[in-house]
């Protein structure tokens, strides 16, 4: 339970960072939060499981949690302009020299409305970006909870 609990966690404390400091998430952002919600969907599947299967869905929830976490670590490359985003959400639209107003309005996708590799910090002096913390957060995380599934295994 508690680590279905820690999984959610995350993404809904993205959400509120949303809507509290109002910080504007971008492809990427959006794209670490699904990993967290699987973690903690078979996190839950695992409750009521005999030890192996509980084992084996720890295991993927661990995993689940560990994606997140990559997906963090190419986000925080991103942001660091070690290498390009490989989400078109995150480009900015190509303008044409015969490009209509009419033409760039429909090219903008209405969400993300922040480019990827303008990083979201939600310390003001930290200079730790919120895919930072989400790297942060997501690996030794990641670790207890492939610990559990390997403890569930030898019983």
């Amino acid at each position: 339970m508690l680590i279905a609990l820690l999984a959610a966690a995350a993404p809904l404390a993205a959400m509120a960072f949303e809507y509290w400091p109002g910080l504007a998430p971008c492809a990427l952002c959006l794209w670490q939060r699904w990993p967290y919600w699987v973690a903690a969907g078979l996190a839950l599947l695992a409750l009521p499981a005999p030890p192996r299967l509980r084992a084996w869905l720890l295991g993927a929830a661990g995993l689940a949690v560990a994606v997140s976490g990559g997906i963090a670590a190419l986000h925080v490359g991103v942001e660091q302009g070690w290498w390009p985003s490989p989400l078109p959400a995150c480009l900015a639209p190509g303008v044409g020299a015969g490009a209509s107003i009419d033409d760039l309005l429909q090219n903008l996708a209405p969400l993300p409305t922040k480019p990827c590799d303008e990083p979201a910090y939600l310390i003001p002096g930290l200079s730790l970006s919120v895919a930072a913390m989400n790297l942060i957060y997501a690996s030794p995380l990641a670790g207890w909870t492939l610990h559990q599934a390997r403890r569930e295994w030898r019983i």
